[in-house]
């Protein structure tokens, strides 16, 4: 029995003064909405309403559960319209879990940009080094850097592409001297950033002669976070792989040297994964339009300001 059904049909008959009433305004027969007011009564073992050949009136439960009965409609007919509205207008919260320099950096000023066009959004970010669950921890979207994304079943989309540049300090090179080719880092001091998407031993460069492996062996100092991986650079600790976006502050400023910029290295894409396709809710739609908007475009800005910093 749906008794929610069977609720409005009681309601109907009731505004109507009439299963025939009833049954026009809801488009249905009278047999109809006279079976769903005996299911409730059945449902209940309660009489709701006193029936003649002419006229229908409500007992005296009947009236007690009227006003109930349109209560809970009123709340239900309320949230159903909440809901649909969701998939229309962005509004409430959005989480949003991030790897932490790359939030940091990027995710950060785009829910600023976001928040400008989206005000009644709120947002939850979360920023740290590992992948979350999506469905367990509550999370709207993760922004995952990886070079690719194994079968999860969730909805992914491939927001922009990035990779990361060879550093040292000015005072390391002048003390070790600058590597020409990825071949060179064995006899120097290799770094190592680690995350849930970088290989702890190996480096991987692209360059004037292809796809390079450089075996890094036992490192002196290994780090979670590009941040700090960058302060060690500029410490002159050794050679580091930096993403753009930790490294470009540095290089402006002379901190940091770029070399190898024939190469590229940890190529990784920005995906965007969300949990469902279906009924996507407008908060979650808006937010990944505007990052594949903004993300490509600040991604090609970093690398074209990039150049003018290539030592060989």
């Amino acid at each position: 029995m749906d008794t929610l059904q069977n609720m409005r049909v009681f309601v109907r008959v009731v505004e109507a003064g009439s299963f025939t009433g009833a049954a026009q305004h809801l488009n249905t027969t009278t047999a109809y909405a006279s079976r769903a007011v005996s299911d409730l009564e059945a449902h209940l073992r309660t009489r709701l309403l006193n029936r003649t050949t002419r006229r229908i009136a409500l007992t005296e439960a009947g009236e007690r559960y009227l006003q109930r009965c349109e209560q809970i409609l009123a709340y239900v007919d309320e949230a159903e319209a909440e809901a649909g509205h969701a998939q229309a207008q962005p509004a409430g919260k959005l989480k949003i879990h991030a790897m932490t320099s790359f939030g940091q950096h990027y995710v950060v000023p785009a829910v600023g940009a976001y928040q400008q066009v989206y005000p009644d959004v709120n947002v939850e970010l979360t920023l740290a080094q590992r992948m979350p669950d999506l469905l367990d921890e509550g999370y709207d979207v993760a922004l995952v850097l990886a070079t690719d994304l194994p079968d999860s079943g969730f909805v992914s989309q491939r927001i922009a592409s990035a990779f990361s540049i060879a550093c040292a300090s000015p005072a390391y090179l002048e003390r070790r001297g600058v590597p020409k080719t990825p071949s060179d880092l064995a006899n120097h001091t290799c770094l190592q950033l680690v995350t849930p998407v970088f290989p702890t031993s190996q480096w991987q460069f692209s360059g004037p002669k292809g796809e390079e492996t450089v075996n890094l062996g036992t490192a002196t100092f290994q780090v979670n976070v590009a941040e700090a991986m960058a302060v060690a650079v500029r410490e002159g600790m050794g050679v580091g792989l930096l993403p753009i976006y930790s490294a470009i502050g540095g290089l402006r400023s002379g901190e940091l040297v770029w070399i190898l910029p024939e190469y590229k290295s940890q190529e990784m894409n920005v995906y965007a994964m969300y949990p469902s396709r279906q009924y996507l809710d407008a908060k979650i739609r808006t937010w990944v339009e505007l990052l594949r908007e903004r993300l490509p475009v600040t991604f090609a800005n970093d690398q074209t300001e990039l150049r003018k910093f290539a030592r060989t």
